[in-house]
């Protein structure tokens, strides 16, 4: 590599820890595990200078052949408005193949997925802080691994994605809680830890109540914790997320490529995101 070369690269796990400082320079939550995971679920690639400095990362995470992904997209604030965000989303255009792609945008990175053919779907919004004191909601029960099937089907459904690897690498790091109905599970939700505590994500229900019942559940057994949320703006659940005590933190806005169809947009089902990295 000659000198001032970037080079771009397959993401392994020896590009943790330069993606970690790419990150923290972004002040995004993420821990090594953090990474860990989302490379675990992933292909990706990196740019790494004539140093060996990772100076840009990407990810694609699959959901199937349902869609896919991306994410964890940073350029080193010192390498920008030389093209590499751009090389690096062509790279991930050929990760994904021909599979739909969803992200969700911060502001800066916006104008360049405008550009590629993504078109915006929807507002995320972070919510997270110390929840206040919860009373338990009663018809929630904790999941049992018999229990991943249905959920796995439900999400399923819900998200119009095939999801079951990243229900299997949520099984492994947290809980699921369900609330069950005439021997069916009808709603269920996942809570793993994440950045500074936990996120509570996905919430996949039928309606906002039992979506809140699912958070009020992990959120009851947690007093003064640090809990995350993730969720759309037309759930209609942020006030509420913001009287038990997760304020509005930020966001992002979530684009699609191609556009999803009419019916693709009024699903409702999807209460809070894994988070806003894995959809």
């Amino acid at each position: 590599m000659q000198q001032g070369e970037i080079e771009i690269q397959d993401f392994g796990p020896d590009h943790i820890e330069g993606a970690l400082a790419l990150s923290r320079q972004e002040n995004w939550p993420h821990r090594p595990q953090d990474w860990q995971m989302a490379l675990q679920l992933s292909s990706g690639a990196v740019a790494v200078d004539d140093q060996g400095r990772v100076t840009g990362t990407i990810l694609v995470t699959p959901y199937g052949t349902d869609c896919a992904m991306i994410n964890m997209v940073i350029v080193d604030r010192n390498v920008r408005g030389k093209g590499l965000g751009r090389r690096l989303m062509e790279q991930a255009f050929d990760l994904a193949r021909d599979r739909p792609l969803r992200l969700v945008a911060t502001t800066d990175g916006m104008p360049l997925y405008e550009k590629l053919g993504f078109v915006p779907s929807g507002t995320i919004l972070q919510h997270q802080g110390m929840v206040k004191e919860l009373g338990a909601p009663n018809g929630v029960e904790a999941a049992h691994i018999d229990d991943l099937p249905e959920i796995k089907a439900l999400d399923r459904d819900a998200y119009g994605a095939d999801r079951e690897a990243l229900i299997d690498a949520l099984a492994e790091r947290g809980q699921f809680a369900i609330i069950r109905r005439n021997g069916a599970i009808e709603a269920y939700a996942a809570i793993r830890p994440f950045g500074r505590g936990e996120v509570i994500g996905p919430v996949i229900a039928g309606n906002a109540e039992d979506a809140k019942t699912l958070i009020r559940f992990f959120a009851a057994s947690r007093p003064g914790a640090f809990l995350r949320v993730d969720t759309d703006s037309r759930t209609g659940i942020a006030g509420w997320l913001e009287e038990i005590g997760l304020a509005h933190a930020g966001g992002g806005v979530a684009m699609d490529r191609p556009p999803k169809n009419g019916a693709e947009q009024i699903r409702q089902k999807v209460y809070a995101l894994a988070n806003q990295a894995l959809g």
